[in-house]
């Protein structure tokens, strides 16, 4: 039998105090307290850091925690299994992404995925940054990157195809670069931490170095400098598909594409998902097999 102590420990580290975590599960602080003395002495180990301001986990606690997450985890699972997939998924599921994607590509694809599980409380996070998903309690992530931090469950879902654009209206006033070392001529866009730009042409991968010509910490902000006709930017197919189809932008240098190891990931903790998590993954990898903004 499962002991629900597991249950309230889980809750304790989720809510951040055992008073919060009590009133979330409809009892008192006091006998919240008195459980997990119980639950530790059983144990013989000390699960969790007291004091005046804050909890925090020992290291034990900490591996007992992954470990009982996972336990939770594999009985909800099971417990869907057995009531059959028309009873639906529940449960709050914290979801992040980077602020673009997030919003052209994760948005307005959710209504299906929540009319299937009105059971499921999502909460949708945008930010550029990399969360920590353990400290802000993140259940799934999606991240745009060459690889994915260890002690993370990762799951690419495809690849992030990165090409070298302009408006029209730059390349009639500036020209068209004719190779990568023009570029150096040429007036560059690009978000803080995104120079230089790792590209390949052919089987040969070179960086291209510069100064972004506006500073600015918004990939969102690079792609409308971009438009406007104010430089040279790398943009992913996914962010300008539609603006290269219409000509809103056209390629630079087309033989020239961003690193290929650059991927699209939905990334979690490491352990058991839960059935909504679990769910909520193969939903979005559905999303992106194949990727809809490839123009080939």
């Amino acid at each position: 039998m499962l002991d629900p102590d597991y249950a309230l420990f889980a809750r304790v580290v989720a809510a951040g105090s055992l008073s919060a975590a009590a009133r979330d599960m409809g009892i008192s602080p006091a006998m919240a307290s008195k459980r997990m003395a119980r639950l530790e002495a059983r144990l013989g180990a000390r699960l969790i850091h007291r004091t005046t301001r804050r909890l925090a986990l020992t290291e034990q606690g900490e591996g007992f925690h992954r470990d009982v997450l996972g336990i939770l985890a594999a009985v909800e699972a099971a417990e869907a299994r057995l009531r059959g997939p028309g009873d639906g998924l529940s449960g709050p599921v914290r979801l992040s992404a980077p602020t673009s994607f997030g919003r052209m590509h994760l948005a307005p694809h959710l209504k299906p995925f929540l009319d299937r599980h009105p059971g499921i409380q999502l909460t949708l996070d945008l930010s550029d940054g990399f969360s920590d998903l353990i400290a802000e309690k993140i259940d799934l992530a999606i991240r745009i990157s060459s690889g994915v931090a260890p002690g993370l469950d990762a799951r690419r879902l495809a690849t992030s195809r990165r090409i070298l654009c302009a408006a029209p209206a730059y390349l009639e006033m500036h020209g068209a670069p004719a190779s990568l070392t023009d570029l150096a001529n040429h007036r560059l866009v690009a978000a803080e931490g995104q120079l230089p730009w790792r590209l390949t042409t052919g089987k040969r991968q070179v960086e291209v170095s510069g100064v972004s010509h506006v500073r600015t910490n918004s990939s969102e902000v690079v792609r409308e400098l971009a438009l406007s006709g104010l430089g040279v930017a790398l943009r992913s197919l996914w962010d300008v598909s539609e603006e290269l189809a219409s000509g809103q932008l056209v390629r630079v240098l087309p033989e020239v594409e961003g690193a290929a190891d650059v991927g699209i990931h939905a990334v979690r903790p490491r352990g058991e998902p839960s059935a909504a998590v679990a769910a909520l993954t193969d939903f979005i990898a559905g999303l992106y097999s194949p990727a809809p903004w490839e123009d080939d």
